[in-house]
């Protein structure tokens, strides 16, 4: 490729190893980024430990290489022990781990970035040929620039596009491996909840397209509906299937080819290289990350402690034994010929070790009684908590047993057609489940829902005459019909004092009560509905029975341990 005077040559695998793996470091920092602004990682103490952990494993797993190796010219690979392959860890997780992993999937990520940033630090110094500091200073006054225009809350994801790609020039002419720029990019890329006002402007926007569909008002409302999101979300949303779809099968393919018969087997595990790299990757990584967690725990006298309990820990560390992407792009700049053969073997063979070592690991524990398994994998650790404003039930409509160990508040709006689905939805959780009480909140967005302000006024109406609950399940079933008229209907079916309630109605008299909801859903980060928070703890993604039983049981499995 050739600008002007200048241009970049390489060869169809360097692309690939240079240009897609650049992407697919974008993705592992914004996950991780994620992690750090909505997750558990927002607090910062929770960080602490799983970086000790990540350093621990990596630093055992290097010093297992070296003894194997010190003193031959293979010594200069150590950096083909230190990583761990961020997508297929994840994807073993998935499948051996345990179901209610959000917070375990937390800690790993935190432990796969620590060993993806340090790896790519590697790759940039240790096995930088030739340092190009002009070029290099190009790069570092370009990713400033991204950060400025980020502090000034530039939005336009086609800037930073530009910046990136010109940053990755200068950081690749410079000498140093370009794909540290992706994940210096993927952290650096904010993620936040939609805010209400955003989510209004979007609706206003989409009414004028409504309205006049022509294609100035058609790009304003797209462009507004982007804006909603934030970029980390967006962003994940559109490059996530592309790497790990794309982007990581061609890198294995274009680097993962070994020839294999029985002298190279032989020569190999018999060899330092391949030995080192499966006895650092597959004993080094879980023993190393084990050990510095306890000491880190020790040195602050308990103050750090693992968000996860020690079961999850060992899996975690089992799991950072697959080493695949990074290891692979640090062997082929470490070795060549038959060392870079033995490479290739040792880590395709700790990545299969390590993956039946960490199923062993997550089996055990699944065979222990339910109470010591629930805290081999949750640990003791308090819950991140989500919900600003803790139930009150003096003030809030309680369903279930008021001492219950679960706790299912949602936020919802009678007119919105996805809390008309989750209701059903939610009655049979309460059935099924005889320990959770639940919680309803007021949020009525009235920039789309015209009917569902009155609606929430008359069902404090009714709680002001004792029939909360029984006006609820009547707005459910009529959603379709919440005009003044219908109101007073559901009133008198219910055998309410009319007068009283008409009155309630003309004179606003429970706007204040719905206000107070509405106030703690803004303080919350609450923007749709519905928003359901388990334990105090927001609930993402899907609300069918399965998603919503399985959080309920480890909200129920945690507070069991806290007892």
């Amino acid at each position: 490729m050739r600008l002007g005077g200048g241009g970049l040559t390489a060869d169809l695998r360097h692309w690939i190893n240079d240009g897609l793996m650049t992407f697919f470091f974008f993705v592992v920092g914004l996950e991780a980024r994620r992690e750090f602004d909505m997750g558990d990682l927002r607090e910062r103490r929770r960080v602490m430990l799983p970086i000790v952990a990540g350093l621990g494993g990596m630093g055992l797993a290097v010093s297992i290489f070296l003894a194997f190796n010190l003193g031959r010219s293979s010594a200069g690979g150590w950096g083909v022990a230190m990583s761990t392959d961020t997508a297929f860890a994840l994807g073993m997780l998935a499948l051996v781990g345990p179901r209610f992993s959000s917070r375990l999937r937390a800690f790993v990520v935190t432990v796969l970035v620590v060993d993806d940033l340090v790896s790519l630090v590697v790759i940039a110094t240790a096995y930088t040929h030739s340092l190009r500091a002009g070029a290099l200073a190009i790069g570092v006054a370009l990713f400033a620039v991204m950060l400025v225009l980020r502090q000034a809350n530039v939005r336009r994801l086609g800037a930073y596009g530009l910046l990136g790609v010109a940053t990755w020039v200068a950081v690749r002419q410079s000498g140093v491996d370009p794909v540290i720029v992706g994940l210096a990019m993927g952290l650096v890329s904010y993620a936040y909840p939609a805010s209400r006002g955003d989510l209004e402007r979007a609706s206003d926007l989409f009414r004028l397209f409504r309205e006049q569909p022509t294609p100035e008002l058609a790009r304003s409302a797209r462009l507004g509906v982007d804006l909603v999101l934030s970029p980390n979300d967006r962003l994940q949303q559109r490059l996530h299937p592309w790497s790990s779809y794309v982007f990581v099968p061609l890198f294995a393919l274009a680097n993962a080819g070994i020839a294999v018969n029985g002298h190279v087997l032989s020569r190999a595990f018999s060899g330092p290289i391949t030995l080192g790299i499966v006895i650092g990757l597959v004993a080094g990584k879980p023993l190393g990350a084990l050990a510095a967690s306890a000491l880190a725990r020790w040195l602050s006298r308990g103050r750090l402690r693992l968000p996860v309990g020690w079961g999850s820990a060992a899996g975690t560390g089992a799991v950072a034994g697959i080493a695949f992407t990074v290891s692979l792009l640090i062997a082929s700049r470490a070795f060549h010929g038959t060392q870079l053969q033995d490479a290739k073997l040792g880590i395709l063979t700790a990545a299969v070790v390590s993956a039946l070592l960490a199923w062993l690991v997550f089996r055990a524990i699944a065979l222990l009684p339910h109470r010591q398994r629930v805290v081999l994998t949750l640990g003791t650790a308090d819950e991140v908590v989500d919900l600003d404003l803790p139930v009150d039930p003096d003030h809030d409509h309680i369903r279930g047993p008021e001492d219950a160990p679960v706790t299912l508040v949602e936020y919802g709006d009678f007119e919105c057609p996805y809390c008309g689905q989750a209701e059903p939805i939610v009655r049979e959780l309460l059935s099924d489940f005889g320990d959770v009480r639940y919680i309803w909140r007021h949020l009525p967005l009235s920039d789309v829902h015209p009917n569902a302000q009155l609606a929430a006024e008359a069902a404090e109406a009714a709680a002001a005459q004792g029939r909360f609950w029984e006006m609820h399940d009547l707005l459910f079933q009529h959603q379709d019909a919440l005009r003044p008229p219908d109101l007073v209907r559901y009133a008198e079916e219910l055998g309410l004092d009319v007068d009283r309630f008409k009155d309630d109605l003309r004179r606003h008299v429970h706007a204040g009560r719905v206000a107070r909801d509405i106030e703690s859903a803004d303080l919350s980060g609450v923007a749709g509905t519905p928003t359901f928070f388990v334990n105090g703890r927001r609930h993402h993604g899907a609300y069918d029975i399965d998603t919503l039983s399985a959080a309920v049981r480890a909200a129920g499995a945690k507070a069991l341990v806290a007892r």
